[in-house]
């Protein structure tokens, strides 16, 4: 496995490969990896020739009392981890890299990028477009995969590529959960065990609200579900929610009737400090 970490260099051997006739496959991560990384490289790996994993923990996209500088970082680990998935190449640059003295650039999308989790992280979808146009165009590649668990960030990133005419097939992989349902995040080693105990309230009233939605007979008002979802989390003292939302699965527009093209989207924070997200369609 090659690690770069200068844009000229992963530009040069994208541009050496695509002239080969080979298919690049792309992973943007913010590294730490976990078996969610993990199974995106393999899928990218099972659909293209070389697989291009990139590591960035991306300033743009965090906010002022947001964790950038407590962020998890493991270089070490993670490039052990890579190769054994059979990356290519790791693409780890420092922000100046990206991100020069003059760098004046922002992408930004309009209606995407509200409510769920631009509501509460103003500008986190600007840095999340411009960072991800940058990748597209350094590493050139065919198919780029991205986690469901990020919901909103995988509408945003299709509409980007819909946007602007990128000739890139975006995957959209499901989420990885951990034995008891949580969905796993970097994020998650921030918890210690009791919260890690409790932090499974969002898997559950997902699981609560599929029932729900079936026994309902496939619709049900969408608020009967929130109000399920919101009383699971907040019965922990420990945790506050930020949002619980059901919306369309393709526009992300909130909807009163839930139904088979609901997706169910909620966020919360574990004690003022962790920030864990997940979702799911309802059917």
């Amino acid at each position: 496995m090659r690690i770069v970490r200068t844009t000229k260099e992963l530009q040069q051997q994208a541009n050496q490969w695509r002239s080969n006739g080979l298919t690049i496959g792309l992973v943007p991560t913010m590294g730490f990896f976990h078996e969610g990384h993990l199974s995106l490289m393999r899928e990218a790996r099972r659909k293209c020739d070389r697989v291009i994993t990139t590591l960035f923990v991306n300033p743009m996209q965090f906010g002022p009392n947001e964790d950038l500088d407590s962020y998890p970082r493991s270089f070490e680990r993670d490039q052990q981890m890579a190769e054994g998935e059979g990356v290519d190449l790791l693409f780890c640059p420092d922000p100046s890299e990206m991100y020069g003295e003059q760098f004046q650039t922002k992408i930004s999308l309009d209606k995407v990028s509200q409510g769920l989790c631009g509501a509460d992280r103003p500008g986190h979808f600007d840095g999340v477009a411009t960072v991800v146009t940058k990748l597209f165009n350094l590493a050139k590649p065919h198919k780029a995969v991205f986690g469901q668990k990020d919901f909103q960030q995988l509408a945003l990133i299709r509409q980007l590529v819909a946007d602007l005419n990128f000739d890139i097939e975006i995957i959209g992989h499901p989420i990885v959960r951990e034995e008891d349902g949580l969905a796993m995040s970097s994020r998650n080693k921030y918890l210690d065990a009791n919260e890690r105990k409790i932090a499974v309230c969002l898997s559950q009233a997902i699981g609560q609200a599929k029932k729900m939605l079936a026994d309902a007979g496939g619709s049900l008002p969408a608020q009967e579900i929130i109000t399920m979802a919101e009383s699971m989390i907040e019965q922990h003292p420990e945790c506050s929610v930020e949002y619980v939302s059901i919306v369309h699965q393709s526009t992300l527009r909130p909807m009163e009737i839930a139904d088979g093209e609901s997706v169910l989207a909620m966020a919360m924070k574990v004690n003022n400090k962790v920030r864990l997200i997940d979702n799911s369609p309802l059917c």
